[in-house]
């Protein structure tokens, strides 16, 4: 067994070993349509708390994507070249190129365990078949408004790339102006507002006064604990049974090769989780193997309560203040504006909206989706201030 404090030998094939194939014109201009960019590290940061990368290749007539380029490059993936001629039309020839060079690779590769298609267009079911049928687990990656419905069932998994967390920013994104009541829309639920406040009124409002900041080393502290809950959270997502310390270490290194505990002050990994666990950021627990425990969350995170009560007393606050219902855009700019250390990270969740999402099963908010201004709506259907139990 190898030990979480060591550095892992090359031949320990424990872990899953992935093999990331991008058909870039179908992503690129399926995230362009919903105003976003392809940027493939969050992507990457994803996959890396599934297994460990062994390959990234990206096809695509790089000449009509040239502002792509920088981003694959510093992702470190290989950039295929599918020049397209113009005395002929060759629509299918990144595509084919791509399922030959995966094929290729299942056959000659045995230790590629894991291959990832990122493409929606479901000419890439019959692939996807094939890879599983050679007993390799297929990963998808899509756009959810531009994935064809055929692609996400044939695979072992889905993801829709739309929803990783820290994916560029949307440019151009809808107003989101008009209110639900002069929409025609109507509310099931008793107490809504009714009427959904306008992304700039949530967005715009003027800053609190800046906090004197803590120390450079501090912060460096919190992002480090961030980075491991989040990929705490990244590794129990996507693997079934406890999480060990050392594939936790695995985890972190993939996503940051140059990463080191010493860097923070501690002499090793263990000095490191313990800080954590004392801090009641983690827990550990006997593992199957001596030195390498069990790594989870608490049964209640830290300060989770606090942050939910947060949660709703900003969303009831907007709704008072901007005569609508706030959108999820902008709302945790709010949260930081009334809480400057508030982050989802530190309670173990991935992203904001999975945050919100657990407040909406807890009863904290109420949330909608307005397909007219593709935005999450949050608002408060009880008037009194009562945040019900969470644990």
């Amino acid at each position: 067994m190898v030990q979480y404090g060591a550095p892992m030998a090359s031949s320990d094939f424990s872990e899953e070993r992935l093999a990331l194939y991008v058909d870039h014109e179908n992503v690129a201009i399926g995230a362009r349509d919903i105003g976003y960019r392809f940027d493939p590290q969050p992507l990457v940061e994803a996959l890396a708390e599934r297994g460990r990368l062994v390959l990234r290749r990206a096809y695509a007539d790089w000449n009509l994507f040239r502002e792509d380029r920088r981003r694959m490059v510093d992702a470190n993936v290989e950039l295929i070249e599918i020049p397209q001629r113009s005395d002929s039309v060759r629509k299918n020839a990144a595509d084919i190129q791509m399922a030959v060079d995966a094929m290729e690779l299942a056959l000659t590769r045995d230790f590629v365990s894991t291959f990832v298609i990122v493409s929606g267009d479901s000419d890439f079911t019959p692939l996807v078949s094939k890879l599983r049928e050679l007993n390799k687990r297929v990963i998808g990656v899509g756009l959810k408004g531009s994935t064809s419905a055929m692609l996400p069932p044939a695979c072992d998994e889905f993801i829709f790339y739309d929803r990783l967390e820290g994916i560029p920013a949307r440019e151009g994104g809808r107003s989101a102006s008009t209110s639900r009541a002069g929409s025609g829309k109507s509310s099931s639920k008793a107490g809504k507002s009714g009427q959904k406040a306008p992304k700039a009124a949530a967005e715009g409002k003027d800053a609190a006064k800046p906090e004197k900041k803590a120390s450079s080393q501090k912060q460096d502290l919190r992002k480090l604990e961030r980075l491991i809950t989040r990929t705490l959270a990244g590794v129990q997502s996507s693997s079934p049974g406890a999480v060990l310390a050392s594939n936790l270490k695995r985890a972190l290194i993939r996503k940051d090769p140059t990463f080191n505990e010493g860097d923070f002050g501690f002499r090793g990994f263990r000095e490191l989780l313990r800080h954590l666990a004392d801090n009641d950021v983690i827990t550990l627990n006997d593992g199957s193997a001596p030195g390498d425990p069990e790594v989870d969350f608490p049964s209640t995170p830290r300060d989770e309560d606090a942050a939910f009560r947060l949660l709703r007393s900003t969303v009831k606050e907007l709704m008072t203040e901007l005569g609508g219902d706030p959108p999820l855009s902008g709302l945790k700019d709010q949260l930081r504006k009334r809480e400057p250390e508030f982050s989802e990270k530190d309670l173990g969740y991935a992203g904001f909206l999975q945050f919100c999402k657990a407040a909406v099963t807890k009863d904290i908010v109420e949330m909608d989706w307005e397909d007219e201004d593709q935005e999450y709506y949050l608002y408060v259907d009880e008037p009194d201030d009562a945040v019900p139990a969470t644990s």
